[in-house]
């Protein structure tokens, strides 16, 4: 791994640490208001309701990854390690667990696109989990800026059947059948060693929670690959 790549990812992860610093605040409240009703799960074999990952693949190793649609980080942690995890989900090496989240509704100028994205998430893989990771790298590559109003539920819906997605998924999408369930599973995000509440993106390997600042210093072979069994 060349040392410019590492170090830009390194300033990628100070500068989302000082964000998530800034959110604990919000994150609070955020839980505290938040109905405890989780709604509807999803309905598919793919998809496991009680801790809302989608799986994709089905190696003996497990990497999950939780991630929010407005998260610039988590934008970059898919450009680089991304196409690692999808070769070795493809190749029968891990079990590709993703947990789309929704901690950034605030910069959506209350559209809660973080809530919507996600929950379209689920829409996406019940109706055929093998359009669950086309869908998130076609959210990340039409990333809305933070502070905007995100995309909207036509935009998204457009991009569901750029994947494949059938008819059903627009009205799963308009009437956010899965949005409470998205923001149930976002409260049991695992916390990272040292941080003071949810953070994006996490990462578990193995059952393993690595910390941004430390663990992921944009290497996939050192930073995930060398934690396999």
């Amino acid at each position: 791994m060349a040392a410019g790549k590492t170090n830009w990812f390194a300033i990628w992860v100070s500068v989302a640490v000082v964000v998530v610093l800034v959110a604990v605040g919000g994150i609070v409240l955020w839980t505290n208001v938040q109905s405890t009703s989780a709604g509807p799960a999803p309905q598919s074999s793919a998809i496991n309701a009680e801790t809302g990952a989608i799986a994709v693949g089905d190696g003996e190793n497990t990497v999950d990854t939780y991630v929010d649609f407005m998260c610039p980080i988590c934008n970059q942690f898919e450009q680089t390690y991304g196409p690692t995890l999808e070769e070795l989900s493809a190749d029968g090496t891990i079990t590709l667990n993703i947990h789309p989240i929704s901690i950034l509704d605030r910069v959506s100028q209350g559209t809660e696109y973080s809530t919507r994205s996600a929950g379209a998430m689920y829409c996406v893989a019940e109706d055929n989990a093998e359009n669950a990771l086309p869908f998130l790298q076609a959210l990340f590559e039409n990333q809305p800026a933070e502070q905007s109003t995100g995309l909207d539920n036509d935009a998204i819906i457009g991009i569901a059947e750029s994947v494949g997605a059938g008819e059903g998924v627009a009205s799963c999408i308009n009437d956010g059948t899965y949005t409470r369930f998205a923001t149930a599973m976002t409260r049991d995000t695992p916390v990272q060693d040292g941080a003071g509440g949810i953070s994006t993106p996490t990462i578990v390997v193995n059952g393993e929670t690595l910390a941004n600042q430390t663990d992921l210093t944009g290497d996939p072979q050192a930073d995930i690959v060398a934690r396999f069994n």
